[in-house]
């Protein structure tokens, strides 16, 4: 084990950035951690590497380790050439002999029992500067200089002159040649251009590869975590959702997030009406999912690739017409709409718009996951028979007979009876939209209010992300459940 990280808390003013998140980091591992802008992937490799600490949870390294650490806003000194950049990586070794010469020049005036105290720890610094081929500085610079490309812009190239991949790379070869046993890469191909990004993700593999240094790896490229990573840790809303291999991640995703975040996905509401049979859509599918129950609601998912596309015929499990059909390079990307619903379809062959056609998926490409919630459930207090209090406002219920005012109440209100509004002010409180999810007929958002909760809604009006909406909820569409000690 390199890395622990147990209960790890922390947040800014009411946010939480982190919530009780732990997971360890093995040797030779390269973890890729992934998740959309500002959920606080770069405070954690602030925790991690010590300048910032948690509010709760602990962060221990093997004291053995030696970590390097390459931040995405790292900067190359102007005025420096190559050469200079990488022989500074030593510093610390000058810093070490510089140390020794000092200890000899102590011993003048030294006790024995001193002198004999003096020498283990001169021996303990050699042995550091015979580890790290102190005397082989030179050649250690060309070495990692030539596996990395930049020989062939020459060692006395101004540093001000490289490019955004050259930079990354001159940085890159910085951090090796101080021999880190671990990597800390906090996005470090965000300034660089697609084919540039693609170019360096293979280069970074293979190093990881032939030199088993340990990665963690931060991004919020999905393709890029897939693409990099043994293993990648999905992270929002202030959690781990998910840790896996890209394979289990992509094709066993454990939640609706997952799924929508991690590649393309239909992600659609279901009836598992039973072990390895599944509604959706209006059509059952044999699937070979089980343990689920029987009629119970679930999330379906079926990749883009996954659907069989063809002209009409009695194969088809459902058929429909397309709508759109986009050339992507290597496949089709087409939408087909189907007993009202939309679904993402990639195929090597080319369907016109306008053409019916059928859909066919087999039982192991259907992937089951269990709802995580099926209707908003909020903590409230009745005010008086027909006013309840929750969300940190008053709303007004039909009566309830047998609850007093005081008396703390379960609310319970359904995704589609949550009303957004354009005019923050025409609703009672007002949030922000955080999460957008496309359910095949309709929109699933998630709305974080005033207060920090979470409302869930089910629309077919189009948001986009980080809209602050006013929301209100009528009085018929609130349910009031007492609660029971």
């Amino acid at each position: 084990m390199i890395l622990n990280v147990e209960n790890l808390t922390h947040g800014f003013g009411d946010r939480a950035i982190f919530n009780n998140v732990s997971f360890r980091l093995l040797a030779g591992e390269h973890i890729g951690l992934v998740g959309a802008n500002g959920e606080g992937k770069s405070t954690f490799m602030n925790i991690v590497t010590g300048t910032l600490a948690p509010d709760e949870g602990k962060v221990e390294w093997n004291k053995h380790v030696r970590v390097g650490y390459l931040d995405q806003h790292a900067v190359l000194e102007k005025g420096m050439t190559i050469e200079s950049v990488l022989k500074s990586a030593f510093s610390y070794l000058f810093e070490m002999e510089e140390k020794i010469n000092q200890i000899y020049d102590g011993m003048a005036d030294a006790t024995d029992d001193e002198i004999m105290e003096m020498m283990e720890e001169v021996g303990t610094l050699q042995d550091l500067l015979t580890n790290h081929d102190f005397y082989m500085i030179d050649a250690k610079t060309e070495q990692v200089a030539r596996a990395l490309g930049l020989l062939e812009l020459g060692l006395d190239h101004d540093v001000t002159d490289l490019s955004g991949g050259q930079r990354t790379k001159v940085l890159l070869a910085k951090l090796l040649l101080e021999k880190p046993e671990i990597l800390l890469l906090d996005e470090p191909l965000g300034a660089l251009d697609l084919k540039m990004r693609k170019e360096m993700q293979l280069e970074l593999k293979e190093m990881h590869e032939r030199l088993g240094i340990t990665f963690i790896y931060v991004t919020h490229d999905q393709e890029e975590a897939l693409t990099m990573s043994d293993k990648i840790v999905v992270m929002s809303e202030g959690r781990i959702q998910q840790i896996g291999t890209p394979e289990d991640i992509y094709n066993e995703p454990q939640n609706a997030f997952v799924a929508d975040f991690i590649g393309e996905s239909n992600i659609l509401n279901g009836i598992m009406i039973k072990d390895k049979l599944v509604r959706f859509a209006g059509v059952e599918f044999e699937c070979v999912d089980e343990g689920f129950g029987e009629n119970m609601p679930v999330d379906v998912v079926v990749r883009p690739e996954d659907w069989y596309i063809f002209p009409l015929s009695d194969a088809a499990q459902i058929t429909g017409t397309v709508t759109s059909s986009i050339f992507k390079g290597v496949h089709y990307e087409m939408v087909v709409v189907a007993n009202g619903y939309e679904f993402i379809v990639q195929d090597y062959h080319h369907f016109d718009v306008g053409q019916e056609v059928g859909l066919l998926v087999k039982p192991f490409d259907i992937h089951i996951m269990k709802k995580e919630r099926v209707c908003n459930s909020f903590e409230g207090e009745m005010i008086d028979e027909s006013h309840v209090d929750f969300l940190g406002c008053h709303f007004e219920c039909l009566p309830v007979k047998d609850i007093e005012p005081g008396e703390k109440v379960k609310v319970v209100v359904a995704f589609k009876d949550i009303i957004l509004h354009d005019n923050e002010e025409d609703g009672t409180l007002t949030g922000d939209v955080r999460f957008i999810l496309y359910k095949g007929d309709h929109y699933h958002l998630t709305v974080s209010s005033d207060w920090g909760e979470d409302i869930y809604v089910d629309t077919n009006d189009v948001w986009d992300n980080g809209d602050h909406v006013g929301i209100s909820i009528l009085p018929e569409k609130i349910k009031i459940i007492k609660v029971v000690d």
